[in-house]
């Protein structure tokens, strides 16, 4: 079965396509055929592989498609359509890749194709969220067909890691705009426009043995009860986002299981294009204003920690524990910064956030609840999911409540919400000045000395308090339920969870 050009990039946003049979099959039918119903928390506003329009979106496109790395169950960076990488002696980035690997055209993965890949992601034109990043790679040469060699304009210790993001695919140099080709172990064979989505197994894929599944159907329960309901009821196998109201339940019924990770967080973000939200000083007052200990109760339910710095993860090399609490509660420092910059009186504005993920609404409520406190009067805009990803990218906001995480475990995975020079994304502050902290992140990811690395690293922290690209908030854990049949799949660690989608091509039912 073929897919329209439209049905396949504007999977949000095109008419419905011919709905695959496997809609109509039961879930315990579809069980028997190897098929796992997915009970997934928004639909895809559009499935273009190099755009980032939320987890849920990346979790189909990790499965479409395929990189030259990702993160395997350790979260650490494993081969995928590359079987090694090594720096040579100049220092570029060698990725040789692994033979056998075909798009699902049956053309063969090459070279040149990951070279075509790489300079769509960079091009002037392109609104990739790798885009920047990108750019620092000077040239790609090519010394043979299953041979990458990257020379970059720098040094850059993390590059192997852009790979690992779920918005950096390779693709087949043959795709479209409207057409990608993919290498990933399953394809899209059908979709209902808002409700769900089929995918079924790409024979040809390149690991022997997998996906260990048939296909996967993906059921869209935007309600996080419904969603919770449908895996008590037993009408789908697994969910993502277990509601942390629901978490307890799903823990004591003796035929679900729940897999959870800290790792995401809660974060405000700022338009920094005009007046309050320019000054660095009302960012602080923000930050100041906010008892995070009352949003992991409500909105968490105890599952979670308050975040009054950077998401630095305690325990690790790169955290400070003086730094960790830097934006700590003080509605006294708030109402201070805020006179000093001349908002004595406070003022009024608003307040993103959405209605269809039950953290977002909760914790924005309580933001705008502390901040009232110290003058600053928001009003609350809560559109469905498509439109906040859209605002977002489009800094249609004042400030803006957000669920994330960094892209991994390392300080420079957060340079995708930090660093505001990068193309707009829904899930960063938009065009916010923070110089110091953007210089940080950049001495760190070239510096391969780790005791260097820690230093820029807490100097990193230390200037974005100042700074504010972003004020945090809540650690937050993340669940995904299944039934206890459900086998092989594995929530990826820590701010890598978001990225457990990789993880059904390994998942079975025992």
């Amino acid at each position: 079965m073929s897919i329209s050009r439209r049905s396949l990039l504007g999977a949000g946003l095109a008419a419905p396509v011919l709905v695959s049979p496997l809609f109509r099959q039961s879930a315990q039918a579809q069980r028997a055929n190897g098929i796992i119903r997915y009970g997934l928390s928004a639909f895809p506003p559009n499935l273009q592989p190099w755009v980032s329009t939320g987890a849920s979106a990346g979790t189909v496109k990790m499965l479409i498609h395929r990189s030259l790395v990702s993160y395997g169950p350790d979260g650490e960076l494993r081969g995928e359509l590359a079987e090694s990488w090594s720096r040579d002696a100049e220092g570029a980035w060698v990725f040789k890749l692994r033979p056998g690997c075909v798009f699902q055209n049956g053309d063969p993965v090459t070279a040149d194709d990951v070279k075509w890949s790489i300079e769509q992601i960079a091009g002037e034109k392109s609104t990739a969220y790798m885009r920047a990043q990108f750019q620092s790679i000077e040239r790609v040469e090519i010394p043979d067909p299953a041979t990458v060699r990257l020379v970059t304009k720098e040094p850059l210790v993390t590059l192997p890691s852009w790979f690992g993001n779920y918005n950096t695919f390779i693709l087949s140099r043959k795709s479209t705009a409207n057409e990608p080709i993919g290498a990933g172990p399953f394809r899209l064979v059908g979709q209902e426009r808002g409700t769900s989505l089929d995918l079924a197994v790409f024979d040809k894929f390149y690991k022997p043995g997998f996906p260990k599944l048939k296909g996967i159907k993906f059921v869209v329960y935007a309600d996080e009860n419904l969603r919770n309901a449908a895996l008590m009821s037993g009408d789908v196998d697994m969910i993502e986002y277990v509601p942390w109201q629901s978490m307890a339940a799903v823990e004591a019924d003796p035929r679900l299981k729940l897999d959870n990770q800290e790792g995401p967080f809660m974060d405000v973000l700022f338009n920094g294009t005009k007046p309050p939200f320019n000054d660095p000083r009302v960012r602080r007052a923000v930050a100041h204003a906010v008892r995070r200990e009352d949003i992991v109760k409500a909105a968490f339910f105890g599952r979670g920690k308050p975040l009054e710095g950077l998401p630095i993860v305690e325990g690790t090399p790169w955290y400070d524990d003086k730094l960790a609490h830097g934006w700590n509660y003080d509605p006294a420092r708030s109402k201070a910064l805020l006179a000093e910059a001349g908002f004595a009186n406070g003022f009024q504005t608003t307040l993103l956030s959405t209605a269809q993920f039950g953290m977002h609404k909760d914790t924005a409520e309580i933001v705008q609840q502390h901040l009232a406190a110290v003058g600053i009067q928001c009003e609350l805009q809560l559109p469905d999911w498509s439109t906040r990803v859209s605002r977002g990218m489009r800094g249609q906001y004042d400030m803006a409540i957000h669920g994330v995480s960094s892209d991994n475990n390392d300080p420079d995975g957060l340079t995708v919400v930090l660093d505001t020079t990068l193309s707009p994304a829904h899930g960063r502050s938009f065009k916010v000045d923070a110089p110091r902290t953007i210089a940080a992140l950049a001495r760190g990811r070239a510096e391969f000395d780790q005791a260097k690395r820690v230093a820029i690293y807490k100097e990193m922290q230390a200037a974005a308090l100042e700074e504010v690209p972003l004020v945090g908030l809540a650690w937050r854990q993340q669940g995904y339920g299944m039934d206890k049949n459900v086998m092989g799949f594995v929530n990826l660690p820590g701010a890598l969870t978001n990225s457990s989608g990789n993880m059904l091509e390994q998942t079975y039912f025992g």
